[in-house]
C-alpha cells in the first residue's frame, strides 16, 4: 500500500523510551518523536489542518497565497501543503530564528521575510504585524494567525493525543510540552484529560517569557520580557491556543540548560531533536520529583536538529554564547566583586539629555533603554555626544531616536574568556541575568579587562 501523497504520512510518529538522559527519573520516560513527520517537526499536524478547514471554510481558494508569520516548522508544514495543493506562500519570521530555517524555508519555494525580533508585537516592523499587513495587501491571501487559529489545537486533540493514549495503553500519568502558540499542548491535554481527569499536564516556558507567571499570578507582567536564545517556545503575548486551564502548572528553562540538553539527547539516546526538545527535557529533569516509581511521562520532541547546524550544534556558537562549560571566573564572579555593575536605566521617552546627565552622573559608558521596565535598547557616551555636537537641538528629543540595539543578556554562568570574548568584538558591554534572583547587572570591557588584568 502507498500514500497519494506526501501529506499522508503525516502523523502516526514513534513514542520512543529514553534511557541515559532521564536517569534519575523514577518514572518511565518516553518522547513522542515529532522529527517524523515529513517536515521534521509537530507543526506539520497543524499546518495541514489550518489550510483544510480554511479550505472547507471557502477562505483559500485555487490559486490563493498563504502567509504566515513563523518561526520556521510551521512555515515548513504550510509550504509542504501548498506544494501539494497548488498555493503560494509568503513567511515572515524573525533575526533570531536560524539560518538552516530560512533557508529550508526558500527550497521549498517560499518567499521569506526576516522581521526584528525585539520589537512590541504590536509594532509594525514585527513578524506578526507584517504578516497580517501582508495579508490585508495581497488579493486572494490566507492568514491562518496559528496563535489564535482554533485549528492548531485541534488537530492535536485529533490526533497527537489519541496516538499518545493508544501507544501508552492509556497509562499516561503526566504531559510535559514546551509552549509556544499552545496549540500542541492544550489540543494533546484536552484529549487526554478527557481520557484521565487525573493527568498532569507541566508547560516548560523560557526566561524572557510571560507564560509562567501569567498562570501563577494571572498578571500579564512586561518587566518579564527580555530577549532570549531560546526557539519556538515562550511568547511576549497571550496566544488565544494557550488555554490555562488544561495547563496545571509552567517551569522555566534556561538558555544555556536548553542549549546542553539538546546536544544530551542527542548523544546520549542518538535522537537528533532540536531547541525545544532540550528545553522540554531539561524541564523534565527540573521536574523529576514530581514523578513516581510506576508512572508514564510522556515528553514531545517538537522538530529536527537539522534546523539548528549553525547554532546549537556549532562548538563556536555555543562558545560564543557562552553555553560551553569551562573553569574559571565566571559572570557572577565579576558581579560579586564589583559595586558598580547595578544595572541603571533610561526610559525611551526620557530626552536624550537626561541619559547624559545619567551618564556623566553616575560615571558610566552606556545605559540601557527600557519601556514599561523591559530593556529595548541601549545608549553609550560617545553616541550621545557625537549626535548632540552634530546637531544640539537634539538633546531635547526622546531617547528611543538615537537607542541602538540591546545589549546582549547572558546566564550568570557564563565564563571570562567568553565574556572577554564578547565585549571585544562589537558589543562593549553585556547584561548579566541571576534567574535566582530575579535580578539584572551590566559587565562593561573595563570590567572585564580589569578582572583578566588582577
Amino acid at each position: 500500500m502507498y500514500c497519494k501523497n506526501i501529506l499522508e504520512t503525516i502523523g502516526n510518529t514513534p513514542l520512543v523510551r529514553l534511557n541515559k538522559v532521564a536517569e534519575g527519573v523514577k518514572a518511565t520516560v518516553l518522547a513522542k518523536v515529532e522529527t517524523f513527520n515529513p517536515g521534521n517537526s509537530i507543526k506539520d499536524r497543524m499546518a495541514l489542518k489550518m489550510v483544510e478547514d480554511a479550505e472547507k471554510a471557502g477562505l483559500l481558494k485555487p490559486g490563493g497565497t498563504i502567509i504566515e508569520g513563523t518561526s520556521g516548522n510551521t512555515g515548513m508544514g504550510l509550504a509542504i501543503a501548498a506544494i501539494v495543493k497548488g498555493y503560494k506562500c509568503i513567511f515572515a519570521t524573525t533575526d533570531k530564528q536560524s539560518k538552516e530555517k530560512v533557508d529550508a524555508l526558500r527550497a521549498f519555494g517560499a518567499e521569506v521575510v526576516v522581521c526584528p525580533t525585539n520589537v512590541e508585537p504590536e509594532d509594525p516592523r514585527s513578524y506578526y504585524s507584517v504578516a497580517a499587513r501582508l495579508n490585508r495587501e495581497i488579493p486572494n491571501s490566507f492568514y491562518p494567525n496559528q496563535y489564535d487559529n482554533p485549528s492548531n489545537a485541534i488537530a492535536h486533540y485529533e490526533t497527537t493525543g489519541p496516538e499518545i493514549w493508544a501507544q501508552t495503553e492509556g497509562k499516561v500519568d503526566h504531559l510535559v510540552v514546551g509552549v509556544g502558540t499552545g496549540g500542541t499542548i492544550c489540543g494533546t491535554a484536552k484529549y487526554l484529560k478527557e481520557k484521565n481527569p487525573n493527568l498532569k499536564v507541566w508547560g516548560i516556558d523560557t526566561y524572557g517569557s510571560v507564560f509562567k507567571k501569567y498562570k501563577e499570578t494571572g498578571i500579564f507582567d512586561k518587566n518579564e520580557i527580555y530577549p532570549y536564545v531560546t526557539e519556538g517556545i515562550g511568547e511576549d503575548f497571550l496566544p488565544k491556543n494557550v488555554d490555562f486551564n488544561l495547563i496545571d502548572a509552567f517551569e522555566k528553562v534556561t538558555d544555556k540548560d536548553a542549549a546542553l540538553m539538546t546536544r544530551e539527547i542527542v548523544r546520549k539516546e542518538g535522537i537528533w531533536v532540536g531547541n525545544s526538545a532540550g528545553s522540554a527535557m531539561a524541564g523534565l529533569l527540573q521536574l523529576k520529583d514530581k514523578f513516581k516509581e510506576g508512572e508514564v511521562v510522556v515528553v514531545i520532541f517538537h522538530d529536527h536538529g537539522t534546523r539548528y547546524l549553525g547554532k546549537i550544534f556549532n562548538d563556536d556558537w555555543m562558545r560564543e554564547k557562552g553555553y560551553t562549560n569551562r573553569k574559571g571566573m565566571t559572570a557572577n564572579d565579576l558581579v560579586n566583586t564589583n559595586k558598580n555593575v547595578e544595572l541603571i536605566t533610561v526610559k525611551s521617552t526620557d530626552t536624550i539629555s537626561d541619559a547624559l546627565k545619567l551618564i556623566t552622573g553616575h560615571g558610566i559608558s552606556q545605559i540601557p533603554v527600557t519601556t514599561d521596565n523591559r530593556i529595548i535598547g541601549t545608549v553609550n557616551e560617545n553616541l550621545i555626544f557625537s549626535k548632540i555636537i552634530a546637531n544640539p537641538d537634539i538633546a531635547k528629543e526622546p531617547v528611543s531616536t538615537i537607542m541602538q540595539e540591546a545589549l546582549p543578556f547572558v546566564d550568570a554562568s557564563t565564563p571570562l574568556d567568553v565574556l572577554s570574548e564578547m565585549v571585544s568584538k562589537s558589543d562593549a558591554a553585556v547584561l548579566v541575568k541571576d534567574f535566582k534572583l530575579d535580578k539584572n547587572y551590566i559587565i562593561t570591557r573595563f570590567d572585564v579587562v580589569k578582572a583578566l588584568a588582577n
